[in-house]
């Protein structure tokens, strides 16, 4: 692998590498705009998903905890004006039916930044990002990891498992998920799952063993470690499957 080094950006900088990378965040991403003049102030970038959802991305250089409220101030307006923004960029077919996503970016999010975000009933993604510099090269490239927010502690039935699953964009990733889901069936009588807020938790004998949250273009399963700190992996190709899948079935031997 080429040599690099991490570089400082400006917020200017950060939003430029945004807005020409991306699709480097989440596949299918577009770019539509930027700066829009909100209520709050101003709009860092407007985007919209494979799914046809305006999507706000709200940009820090730091960490810093505020960047939540902002964005969520934002979200709000974008929310209110989405049949306004879909005539507006008729040519990126925005479908003003679908909800609006949020999206954080910085280089780090605070616990409490995070667990802030697990109360909130709106779709928001935080994505850490780091960039680089390789050797020989002038320009930075961004590389964006998505830090997956843990789910409310009880089980709120407010989506069903196919409405969830729905929400996934890709065929390939799609069938992943539904593979993983018969699969877990098949290990004993007392595997059961369930739909919760943005995610399907599964269980063995009512204890958690997996959750499966759903992406656009693929999917995270969290599992518990043998150490029993709370780990995700994102599934985006069989291999990534069968080594998340041996994990998840190392946990369910521990807990059944």
């Amino acid at each position: 692998m080429p040599r690099y080094e991490k570089k400082d950006v400006s917020e200017q900088q950060l939003e430029d590498l945004v807005r020409r990378f991306t699709d480097y965040i989440e596949s299918g991403l577009q770019y539509i705009d930027h700066q829009l003049t909100t209520d709050g102030g101003r709009l860092d970038v407007l985007m919209v998903d494979s799914g046809k959802s305006l999507v706000v991305a709200e940009l820090k250089v730091v960490e810093d905890d505020d960047m939540l409220l902002q964005g969520l101030d934002y979200y709000d307006y974008v929310t209110n004006h989405r049949e306004s923004y879909a005539r507006l960029y008729e040519k990126h077919g925005i479908d003003p039916t679908q909800e609006v996503r949020l999206l954080l970016i910085a280089p780090s999010f605070s616990v409490r930044l995070i667990n802030r975000c697990k109360w909130i009933n709106a779709p928001i993604s935080l994505f850490r990002f780091d960039c680089l510099q390789f050797e020989g090269a002038d320009e930075i490239t961004p590389v964006f990891n998505e830090q997956t927010i843990p789910s409310k502690p009880e089980v709120l039935e407010t989506h069903t498992i196919q409405e969830l699953l729905e929400w996934i964009t890709d065929v390939e990733a799609r069938q992943l998920a539904d593979r993983f889901l018969a699969d877990v069936k098949t290990w004993g009588p007392t595997v059961t799952q369930d739909a919760i807020q943005n995610a399907i938790s599964v269980k063995v004998n009512g204890r958690v063993f997996a959750y499966l949250y759903p992406r656009r273009r693929y999917f995270h399963l969290g599992t518990y470690a043998e150490d029993g700190e709370w780990v995700t992996a994102p599934v985006k190709s069989d291999e990534d499957y069968a080594r998340t899948l041996k994990s998840v079935r190392d946990c369910f031997d521990r807990k059944k």
